[in-house]
Parts: C-alpha cells; sequence; structure tokens
C-alpha cells in the first residue's frame, strides 16, 4: 500500500523534530504531495508530523491523475509516456502507477524526477487546519477519503 501525504500547515512556531521530519519527508511547503510505502518507519514518522499534514491510502486512479497532471522532471518538464518507457522498465504512466500502488516501484526511483507533487488549494478550502480530520478537521490520518482531496487539488 501506498500513502499520499499532503502538508496541510506553514511553519510558524513549529518545533524542531517536527520541522527536521518534514523535511526528510521533502514537504517544505503547504500543499505538497509525497507518495510513501506503508511501512512501520514512515508510520511513526507520520505520527511525529500528524499535526502538520494529512494522509491515506491513494487508489489508482487518482495516483495516474496525479502523476500525469502534476509529475515533473527537472526543468519543470513533463513526464510523458515517452520518458517513462526510454527512462524504465516500464511501458507507460498507466503500468507505472499500477507498480507504485503494488510497491513493485517506487516513483523516485524515476531518473531526474521530482520527487513531490505541487498541489493547488482545495477547492472550498480546507475543513479546519486545528483539528483532526476524526473532529471534522483537515489533519492526520484519512484513509480513503485522501482520494476526495486530491481530485479537489489537482
Amino acid at each position: 500500500m501506498v500513502f499520499a501525504v499532503i502538508r496541510v500547515r506553514g511553519v510558524i512556531n513549529i518545533k524542531p523534530d517536527i520541522k527536521h521530519t518534514l523535511k526528510l519527508f521533502r514537504l517544505t511547503r503547504v500543499n505538497h504531495c509525497v507518495l510513501i510505502e506503508e511501512n512501520n518507519v514512515m508510520k511513526g514518522m507520520l505520527q511525529v508530523i500528524k499535526d502538520y499534514v494529512t494522509w491515506g491510502e491513494i487508489e489508482k486512479e487518482n495516483l495516474l491523475k496525479l502523476i500525469i497532471s502534476r509529475g515533473k522532471l527537472k526543468g519543470d518538464k513533463q513526464l510523458t509516456d515517452d520518458y517513462i518507457k526510454s527512462a524504465t522498465s516500464l511501458d507507460n504512466i498507466d503500468k507505472l502507477s499500477k507498480s507504485i500502488i503494488e510497491n513493485k516501484f517506487k516513483y523516485t526511483d524515476i531518473p531526474e524526477i521530482k520527487p513531490l507533487f505541487r498541489l493547488n488549494p482545495p477547492k472550498k478550502g480546507y475543513e479546519g487546519v486545528k483539528k483532526s480530520f476524526k473532529n471534522k478537521g483537515a489533519l492526520g490520518y484519512r484513509g480513503k477519503e485522501i482520494n476526495r482531496l486530491i481530485e479537489r487539488m489537482i
């Protein structure tokens, strides 16, 4: 399973350990998104930064939309099927998204790829950036609901 992690809050009055963990995830700005694999280490790191990010399991269709619309190469070049075919053993972006979901391939293993997605703020805004998702806010674990948020941000 692959998690999509989106930064929701800024850096004012942030503790150094939280700031360092966000830096390790490459979440340097609000509305940046990264893909991480599900394991105990990553879950522990997510618990450290749970008050600044939201995350959940991304579906194949949304990952495909995300890669097509927001996947960039160095130099802000668009990611294309031709580049995927020449740089990896996969044929197109559809097969890439399927293999990422199945943990057979990492998005960051593509040469010269930017490891994060820069997203727009969500349409109709966040629910509340100081409350957890369970308490009708925007922070913390969302599960499959992350897909609806990503659709609003693409």
